[in-house]
């Protein structure tokens, strides 16, 4: 006699919890570092700011 272990639909659905809440969380960092970051988070400077300026335009956010 086989055992197969099968995930439990709780298991499955705590899964994919964390799945949504880790492309939300990505989603909120890349909206702050183009169209909020004023360069707080680059060490150089305004690098960060200038590498996200055009997509910060493109998106109708201002940035001057």
């Amino acid at each position: 006699m086989t055992l197969v272990h099968t995930p439990s639909k709780a298991t499955d659905s705590i899964g994919i919890a964390m799945i949504i809440a880790g492309v939300v969380m990505l989603a909120m960092l890349t909206l702050y570092l183009v169209g909020f970051d004023q360069g707080a988070v680059s060490r150089g400077g305004m690098y960060m700011h200038e590498l996200m300026h055009d997509g910060r335009h493109l998106l109708g956010l201002p940035c001057h």
